[in-house]
C-alpha cells in the first residue's frame, strides 16, 4: 500500500522559510577566521520562502527574507528542516522586483 501525498499548504500570516546553509567557518571583514561552531548573539540569517498563507503581503515564494533563526518554529518535510514563523517575524526581503529598496544588493 503506497502512502498518500499531501500538499502543505500555510494558513493566515505564517511564511514557511529554508534557511540558507552556512558554508562552515566564516571570515570577519579584518580576516579572522571564525568556526562554525562559534555561537553569534542576535544573528539575522537569510533563507528562502517556500510557502505562504494567504494573509501574507509582502513575501512571495521565491523571496530572500532576513529574520532570526532561533525564535521560530522547525519542521521536517522529507528530511529537510524548515522554520514556520509570522510574517511580521521578517526583518527584510530580497527580491527582484525594483518597487521599493535601500540601493543595496545581495
Amino acid at each position: 500500500m503506497t502512502e498518500a501525498k499531501f500538499e502543505i499548504q500555510m494558513l493566515h500570516d505564517r511564511v514557511m522559510v529554508r534557511a540558507d546553509k552556512e558554508s562552515g567557518e566564516r571570515r570577519s571583514s579584518g580576516g579572522i577566521v571564525i568556526p562554525a561552531t562559534a555561537e553569534l548573539a542576535n544573528r539575522l540569517v537569510w533563507g528562502e520562502v517556500c510557502g505562504v498563507g494567504h494573509q501574507v503581503r509582502s513575501v512571495k515564494v521565491g523571496d530572500k527574507v532576513l529574520f532570526k533563526d532561533e525564535d521560530q518554529l522547525e519542521v521536517d518535510v522529507q528530511e529537510e528542516m524548515y522554520l514556520v514563523m509570522r510574517e511580521r517575524d521578517l526583518h527584510a526581503v530580497a527580491s527582484e522586483r525594483p518597487e521599493y529598496g535601500t540601493g543595496l544588493y545581495l
